[in-house]
């Protein structure tokens, strides 16, 4: 019996090729894309799945509150490790302080290159279970030794031993090569890690050092591994008040201390006035309902077609019926044609994803690779075949076999207005689904644009940053800043402590007069040299920069439009501020300027309150250079590049281009919004199929009412009226739904961005325009056929 259906399963799709064609295609690209999302998010659910102890792996947090206003990050004091190694060695098995993640120049013989990585204490290797290929994985206990990634290893030392070598880094440190680790793949944190560097030498720097006993200074990064039978929540609220009860300074600012697990840390990963409130999970499920939906458009076009069809095998039912077939037995022979087109649907939709796997993976930024040897991901194919192919089936089996066989062989049977109701609803369920998606991604488009077209305070364009990597680079910013001008290739230059896309430290500790009384203050601190409001061109809100013409200028300070009015100063040109205490030392710093806001962190944030302070030249992290606009880029970073080596032959040529550093800010929603444009527009050509497949039967349907009523002298203009205002009057229905349901989601979307777009109108009336526009376009192809046809073909039969 099996067979019987099978066979007949096969003779309709071939008997009806186009609309078996429209059927198997569009649940192919339905399934494609659920497919691809699937494995999208997949790869963010287990991400970090590399490291075998990811379940007891944490980081230690902190809560700490500004003038009611709190703020949470990894950020941690020194003296923390200590406490929790003397006080809770109970309840950890590992403790590693860590560095930031920081860029060093490398140095062997003629190679030089540029590696990222941490200093880090030598159970870091052990906690995050480093697969060493060479070496010693306790080789970070030696203050003079380095571990390399594999590639890392192979850049530097090509197909030779690197076990053994001294390699130079940032023309200062001579390390040996002790270990070599296996890369850390794409999908988990410190897949970047190419080197590792002992903490014991990363600690003898002098602030480092003097660091050790000063619970104010949140410089640091401290990971642990729980030690057996801990539980992560007990562990947590174990340390909550340990930096607070260290010190009383610090008291006032409420530190709360938390473990937060890896597994939290890609998908959960932002707090809001200290509790968390989400992260890429909103992605995760964001895309997959996305899927869900796609995938349900592709059902819908099936059911639509076969019960649209369902005229044409009302006989076949009627004799099935009469010769002894139960309605159990047409339920069965119709879900297994069902079963028959998913199957081929889902041969076709793997097909395509394997052929678009790797551009998706270059737009989502991803390294997804299809799980051939994945039992379960078999498993959850075949439960998706059965899912896709019951939902898509069961309504048309269960219709078409509800015939009765009296009327069907008598003649008497008719479908009936109501019969087409429940292709109407799938119908503006379809083009809801679709001019909601359409709506969002404009939405999400409009945001991403008003952000970008932001003013960022400062010129972009023609701006590079160079790293100062090595001691040998302080005390030349003169000399190189002469040196790069007199070639022409440079217009400007001047350093700073923090690059200029972000902010790398904070401070508080400051008075002046009128300073409401427990006021705390929370500024983000930079240190800059002369020059830097010329380099960046910052435009001045009041007074001026640092100047070489004003020896005084190494006790003033600028502030920010934002700290003027987070400080409530009036008029703050020539006023002092003071820093520091009276038993301690306190010194006067003159207020010489107040800048325009800069954007420096997040663009979808307000400006945070921020002081500038002079550098000396001693403390620079970076050069800032104006190139200059009237040569070509190429031109200008070859002649920077030129003087540069001329008087650091051994160091590495590094730099960033300042609007592209810019630029990285959005590069999430970016790839969110693109993925998003992507699945849209097959959401549409999936929704547009269906609808061409509709249109299709019903002027095959209505074939010799056309024929008479052209007799009858009706235009092409009024038949192609006839055929399409029925879809048009559904798809308008469909926008009626789709508007107020996509304007409440995406009002709550864009609120999360204090610094937002408003959801304009426009937005809905060329969602809706472009909805109407792609249905008169689908249909008119089948309406205007028919047309204009000749009449006497459909009519000669009469």
């Amino acid at each position: 019996m099996f067979k019987n259906y099978i066979n007949i399963a096969f003779r309709n799709l071939l008997k009806h090729k186009g609309y078996s064609a429209i059927n198997i295609f569009g649940l192919a690209l339905g399934m494609a894309v659920t497919l691809m999302i699937g494995l999208w998010v997949a790869d963010e659910v287990n991400f970090n799945s590399y490291f075998e102890n990811k379940p007891r792996l944490a980081q230690v947090y902190q809560s700490q509150t500004f003038n009611g206003k709190t703020q949470t990050g990894p950020a941690i004091p020194r003296p923390l490790e200590f406490a929790l190694r003397e006080n809770f060695e109970s309840k950890f098995k590992y403790l590693s302080m860590a560095s930031w993640s920081k860029s060093r120049n490398f140095n062997y013989k003629e190679t030089a290159i540029s590696l990222d990585g941490y200093s880090v204490q030598p159970e870091f290797t052990q906690m995050i279970n480093l697969k060493i290929i060479q070496g010693d994985a306790a080789a970070l206990k030696s203050s003079n030794a380095i571990m390399l990634s594999q590639t890392a290893a192979k850049t530097m030392f090509g197909a030779g031993n690197a076990m053994g070598k001294i390699i130079k880094v940032n023309d200062v440190d001579h390390m040996i090569v002790s270990a070599i680790y296996e890369d850390i793949p794409e999908g988990n944190d410190f897949k970047d890690m190419e080197y590792l560097m002992p903490w014991s030498l990363y600690a003898k720097k002098d602030w480092i050092e003097s660091s050790i006993d000063q619970w104010g200074n949140n410089s640091f990064q401290l990971f642990v591994e729980l030690a057996d039978g801990v539980d992560l929540a007990s562990a947590s609220a174990a340390i909550t008040s340990v930096k607070k009860e260290s010190d009383a300074e610090v008291a006032p600012f409420n530190p709360q201390l938390f473990l937060f697990p890896m597994r939290e840390w890609h998908l959960h990963s932002n707090f809001e006035d200290g509790v968390q409130t989400g992260g890429r999970i909103e992605n995760v499920w964001l895309f997959g309902i996305i899927g869900a939906f796609v995938l349900l458009l592709a059902c819908i076009n099936f059911m639509n077609l076969a019960t649209a069809r369902s005229e044409k095998r009302v006989i076949e039912v009627g004799i099935r019926k009469t010769i002894g077939s139960t309605k159990n037995q047409l339920i069965k022979q119709f879900l297994t044609e069902s079963f028959l087109v998913v199957i081929m649907a889902c041969i076709l939709a793997l097909a395509i994803t394997l052929v678009f796997l790797k551009p998706f993976n270059t737009l989502a930024d991803k390294a997804i690779t299809f799980p051939w040897s994945n039992l379960v991901f078999w498993v959850v194919i075949l439960l998706f075949i059965a899912f896709t192919a019951l939902v898509s089936g069961s309504y048309p089996a269960l219709y078409l076999s509800s015939f009765r066989p009296i009327k069907v062989l008598k003649g008497t049977f008719k479908v009936g207005k109501l019969a087409t109701l429940p292709r109407k609803i799938l119908v503006v369920t379809q083009f809801s689904v679709s001019a909601a998606l359409i709506i969002g991604t404009l939405i999400v488009m409009s945001q991403i644009d008003f952000s970008k077209n932001r003013p960022t305070g400062y010129t972009t364009e023609n701006l590079i940053q160079i790293p100062v990597m090595s001691n040998q680079f302080l005390g030349k910013h003169d000399m190189m800043r002469n040196q790069f001008k007199k070639s022409g290739a440079v217009l400007e230059m001047a350093t700073s402590s923090s690059p200029t896309t972000e902010v790398w430290s904070n401070q508080s500790g400051y008075g002046w007069e009128g300073k409401p009384e427990g006021f705390q203050e929370d500024l983000a601190y930079t240190q800059i040299s002369y020059e830097y409001v010329e380099t960046l061109k910052i435009k001045m809100a009041a007074g001026r920069g640092f100047s070489r013409e004003f020896p005084t200028d190494s006790t003033a300070v600028i502030l920010n439009e934002s700290a003027v009015a987070y400080m409530g100063l009036q008029d703050p040109v020539g006023k002092y501020l003071t820093q520091g205490s009276n038993e301690g030392g306190m010194r006067k710093l003159q207020i010489i300027g107040v800048m325009k806001d800069m954007v420096v962190q997040s663009p979808y944030e307000p400006v945070k309150q921020a002081i500038y302070m002079f550098d000396g030249f001693n403390n620079a992290s970076y050069w800032n250079l104006r190139l200059n606009p009237e040569n070509s880029m190429r031109e200008n970073l070859a002649t920077v590049e030129k003087v540069f080596k001329e008087h650091f032959p051994n160091a590495l040529f590094h730099y960033d281009f300042i609007d592209q550093e810019y630029a990285k800010k959005f590069a999430e929603e970016d790839r969110i919004a693109s993925l998003a444009k992507v699945f849209t527009a097959l959401a549409i050509v999936i929704s547009c199929l269906g609808l061409f497949g509709l249109a299709s039967f019903v002027a095959e349907q209505r074939t010799k009412e056309i024929g008479v009523r052209k007799v009858l002298g009706a235009s092409v203009a009024n038949l192609w009226m006839l055929l399409s205002k029925d879809f048009l009057v559904l798809v308008f229905i469909a926008l009626l739904i789709a508007a107020p349901v996509s304007y409440y989601l995406m009002h709550n979307w864009v609120q999360k961005f204090t610094y937002h777009t408003e959801i304009s109108i426009w937005i809905f009336i060329a969602a809706g325009a472009g909805a109407l526009g792609i249905t008169l376009f689908t249909v008119s192809f089948q309406a205007l056929k028919a047309a204009f046809a000749n009449p006497v073909k459909s009519l000669r039969t009469q």
